[in-house]
């Protein structure tokens, strides 16, 4: 494993299945973690977990959005709770302005420092439905920023390998490279126990579900 990678690493499956393959791909992966004022710090802890789990040194990088702007920074408004048919509907309040430019922007900083060849991010197509720095287009534009903006952009590329895959092929992935879905968090309430009712936690619950597979969810240890 001789090339460098950045992966973004929040807790949740889809980063967990992104570090997993970035190693699959012969990256030597180091995880950045982000603590920015989230809802709750319960995701950066299974962050950190899983990174150990997949021997990834980590980075826990910390700042934050004073001007609040999401149900995920402000603990005043309400986390979305509605029927799984609805969830596809608007951009919903859990959005973060501008929260994946600014994490891909310190990657790339970080990458150019230890001349990293890649960046990793888990986006996906149930993502980009309601979050617009989730698109194809998005990403595709910022590599252009990389090349242009930077020493060494032309060698630091910018992977989304979940990009067109949606949650249950996500977990199917995950499921063959061996992924410890016991040490990933997924519900935006940061509890003692996942909510079972937010958008992210249907998600979860709707693709274990068509996959026939028990998720160890509830099995925190």
């Amino acid at each position: 494993m001789n090339k460098k990678a950045i992966v973004l690493l929040s807790g949740g499956i889809d980063s967990a299945v992104t570090l997993y393959l970035a190693k699959k791909k012969g990256f030597c992966p180091t995880a950045l973690i982000f603590d920015y004022g989230q809802r709750h710090r319960k995701e950066i802890g299974f962050a950190r977990r899983i990174a150990g789990k997949a021997r990834s040194p980590y980075r826990i990088i910390k700042l934050s959005f004073p001007w609040k702007g999401s149900s995920l920074l402000d603990r005043k408004m309400h986390i979305p709770k509605r029927p799984f048919n609805n969830i596809k509907k608007g951009i919903p309040s859990t959005y973060v302005p501008g929260r994946n430019l600014i994490f891909l922007s310190i990657a790339t900083s970080f990458a150019e420092t230890i001349k990293g060849d890649a960046i990793f991010i888990g986006a996906h197509t149930q993502d980009f439905s309601g979050y617009p720095d989730c698109r194809k287009t998005f990403f595709d534009i910022f590599k252009k920023v990389i090349t242009k903006g930077t020493k060494d952009g032309k060698r630091i590329k910018i992977y989304t390998p979940l990009l067109n895959k949606n949650k249950k092929e996500i977990i199917k992935i995950g499921l063959r490279l061996k992924v410890p879905f016991k040490f990933t968090w997924s519900c935006y309430e940061g509890s003692r126990n996942p909510c079972d009712s937010c958008d992210s936690c249907l998600f979860r619950k709707k693709a274990f579900e068509e996959l026939g597979v028990k998720d160890p969810y509830h099995e925190k240890s």
